[in-house]
């Protein structure tokens, strides 16, 4: 069953931040990670968005997506993310 790793943030440090979006999808590949949205245009249709950035990324499998965030490739990268952003992350089951 396929899984989604859905990501909301602000962004307070767009220079540190650009660096760790250059080096995030180069560790997608190997656990057949991919976007499906990375930051586009957001409507709120109801309620108050918590954060003005939103990320979708598809993974085969929910132990794929476990297994990219515990890597040691994102491992690397992850205070980039944590130290330009403030945010939330899940990992969501497909149908």
């Amino acid at each position: 069953m396929k899984a989604y790793l859905i990501a909301v943030e602000g962004i307070h440090d767009e220079a540190t931040f650009a660096e760790y979006g250059k080096q995030v999808a180069g560790t997608l590949a190997a656990f057949g990670g991919q976007f499906i949205a990375r930051g586009g245009k957001l409507t709120e249709l109801e309620g108050q968005w918590q954060h003005p950035r939103t990320v979708i990324i598809e993974f085969p499998t929910r132990e794929a997506a476990e297994g990219w965030y515990k890597s040691a490739d994102y491992q690397k990268i992850i205070g980039l993310r944590h130290k330009s952003s403030i945010g939330n992350l899940a990992i969501l089951d497909g149908i």
